[in-house]
């Protein structure tokens, strides 16, 4: 929700594009803006780098490393990524606008959510983080925080500022002995030598989900570093411990997926999200709604786990400091080894010496309650072990490339239920056929145990939108909201299409394309040049004609004499034909008023061969006739035209000789 603010900032405009409208929230590396992109007239939010911050190359660095992270994910549950710029010193990053609330905000308001409502969220943000995990980035910084519930009902993960690629070196997210971290939600092996991978967002989601569940995380204490002690040496308590009557399923995969050991956990937010989708199918209405009777969410309950409780004085295992006690932080590396327990090898963030002394002197008074508990819990250990080996168990039949009426007769024979869960895109599996099922083909699964099936759902296509007319950059967000990009830009003309604005596509609109495919644009330089003709020699109203053909004026310079070129023809034209001209260029002409005149020569009683001398040199052509037969004298009578009359140069004047 936007609240009112006398930020310096609200009102900036950012680089000539983003105006900056109302602040949204302040964090530990940035402030996040609701603004407003004047270019392509759309809201955006705007992360901003607080200016201490931006001379210190390292968080530069991660700044910019979060934009680039985020950009290279095009998945509808990762908050996209659209600029990233900095302006007079100003570093910023532009971001897709998500009106609505964060999950905090939500457990803020309820405390806690039924558990069908926490698999409505974990379920998107876990195929959000699969994208991200498949395309070899780890998030690292997985809270209620960076979830956001959009008001359209949309699910989105949020702030990729300290991802890290999973194939880069360690995977450190350690920057000279220093760690930065939520610790409420920090996975062991993270805590332990600042390294992990895809397994480290597993164990944040499934204490997300502890939280969602109870209304708490489950460690919760009056530092950090007392937190992170207790993510390293101690299990995550099942949540029925404090709620109980949770199903046992909810606990067992919140213990999963919190697993101290990295190897005993999913591989990866795709995989967990499988086990959540299996034991949402196993849990009934009932306990998928279980709501029980609202509890002080702050009051200090008692658990009997002992996992927690011996750690520090001031420490908890439940309910007690909220989680938004714990921004991200840093958190110093090095130490002891882990404590008792699997757990992966490593340098020790945390050390005894460490621990507070009020609360070491408190450990021993413990020590007898915890190791009653411990009895307690190797007990149920046992027993639950007994059970297991004793249950009948068959292997999981394969049921892959089989229609849903196939593979359920086939479970059904092998004594087992079927239930579908939500369909998946698949390039290799013909729709409506089982990509896969859970458990797998050869899995042990007990006999009237559930197998989920997932469907496909033909392969994953997306239309290209009709871009025509567009601008690129108008380009750029309709393709992104396809899960698409710009491919090579080229230019042409068009006589139809303004300049500046796309002709046509490559592939074509509508066309089914996959995910990331890059489409090809080709954008108008406006309306083609006209080529100039020739019109010389033509007759002006020809010349008219041909230029208006060819989209061309013409404008009358002048006229002269020619001797060459017929009255009322062109004699010159203002631009060379061949040559390019603007639409509607006007050509300047001139126009020939035929050859010049001449005075005729007087040659009256010259005899022939003079006459013809005379009237040649003066540019006539002569003509003899004898109009009263032979002549005797041989002189010239009569001219025609007259003498001293003026006429064209080239004319013909007829001699009479008598």
């Amino acid at each position: 929700m936007d609240t009112p603010d006398s930020d310096a900032m609200i009102g900036r405009l950012l680089d000539g594009r983003y105006q900056v409208v109302a602040k949204l929230a302040r964090g530990g590396m940035a402030t996040v803006y609701r603004a407003q992109d004047t270019r392509l007239d759309r809201p955006v939010a705007l992360k901003v780098m607080h200016p201490g911050l931006a001379d210190d190359q390292a968080f530069v660095s991660r700044f910019i490393r979060e934009g680039r992270s985020a950009a290279a994910l095009t998945h509808p549950g990762v908050v996209g990524m659209y600029d990233q710029g900095e302006d007079g010193g100003t570093v910023y990053l532009v971001m897709e606008y998500v009106p609505g609330r964060t999950l905090r905000d939500l457990l803020r308001q309820r405390g806690r959510i039924t558990p069908r409502e926490a698999f409505d969220v974990l379920e998107p943000v876990l195929s959000a983080l699969g994208a991200a995990h498949a395309a070899g980035l780890v998030h690292r910084d997985i809270k209620p925080e960076n979830v956001l519930l959009a008001d359209d009902g949309r699910i989105k993960v949020a702030d990729f500022g300290l991802a890290r690629s999973a194939l880069a070196g360690d995977g450190s997210n350690a920057t000279q002995g220093v760690f930065m971290g939520t610790v409420a939600y920090l996975a062991p092996e993270l805590v332990a030598h600042g390294s992990g991978d895809a397994r480290s967002d597993v164990y944040s989601a499934g204490i997300m989900l502890y939280e969602m569940l109870t209304g708490s995380p489950p460690y919760t204490g009056d530092t950090p570093i007392q937190v992170a002690y207790l993510h390293v040496n101690h299990d995550v308590p099942p949540p029925s411990a404090v709620l109980p009557g949770l199903a046992d399923d909810l606990d067992v995969l919140v213990q999963t997926a919190t697993d101290r050991n990295p190897d005993h956990r999913p591989a990866d937010a795709t995989a967990l999200l499988r086990v959540v989708q299996g034991v949402r199918s196993r849990l009934s209405p009932e306990q998928l709604g279980f709501a029980p009777a609202a509890v002080d969410l702050t009051e200090t309950l008692v658990v009997p786990t002992g996992l927690a409780l011996a750690a520090y004085a001031g420490a908890t295992a439940g309910p007690g400091v909220p989680a938004s006690a714990y921004p991200t932080t840093n958190l110093p590396l090095g130490g002891a080894a882990y404590g008792a327990g699997p757990h992966p090898s490593g340098p020790m963030l945390l050390t005894p010496e460490q621990v507070p002394s009020a609360a070491r002197k408190r450990q021993g008074g413990r020590r007898l309650f915890i190791g009653l508990t411990v009895l307690m819990l190797l007990a149920g250990a046992i027993g639950y072990g007994a059970w297991f080996v004793g249950a009948r168990t068959v292997p999981t039949p394969s049921v892959l490339g089989l229609t849903q009426t196939v593979a359920t007769a086939k479970l059904t024979a092998a004594g087992l239920k079927t239930a579908v869960g939500p369909a998946e895109h698949s390039e290799t599996t013909k729709l409506g056929l089982v990509l896969r099922s859970d458990p797998s083909a050869g899995d042990g699964a007990r006999k009237g145990s559930t197998v989920t099936l997932i469907l496909s759902s033909g392969p994953e296509r997306f239309a290209v939108p009709d871009l025509l007319g567009r601008t690129p950059d108008e380009a750029t967000g309709l393709l992104s909201d396809q899960n698409l990009i710009v491919g090579s830009t080229t230019t042409a003309y068009s006589e139809s299409v303004d300049k500046g604005l796309i002709i046509s596509t490559d592939p074509a609109k509508d066309t089914p394309v996959k995910r990331g495919t890059a489409v090809r644009i080709v954008v108008s330089k406006g309306i083609p040049p006209s080529v100039v003709p020739k019109v010389i020699g033509l007759s002006f109203d020809d010349a008219t004609k041909l230029l208006t053909a060819k989209h061309l004026g013409i404008t009358k310079t002048g006229d002269a004499f020619s001797e060459t070129v017929a009255k009322d023809a062109v004699i010159s034209q203002s631009q060379a034909p061949g040559t390019s001209a603007l639409r509607d260029t006007k050509i300047g002409v001139v126009v020939s008023k035929g050859p010049p005149l001449v005075q005729v020569p007087d040659v009256f009683k010259k005899d022939r061969a003079q006459a013809k001398k005379i009237l040649e040199k003066a540019g006539f052509v002569v003509v003899f006739f004898e109009p009263f037969g032979a002549s005797p004298f041989n002189q010239v009578l009569s001219e025609d035209p007259g003498a001293g009359s003026m006429q064209p140069k080239g004319s013909t004047i007829r001699v009479g000789i008598f």
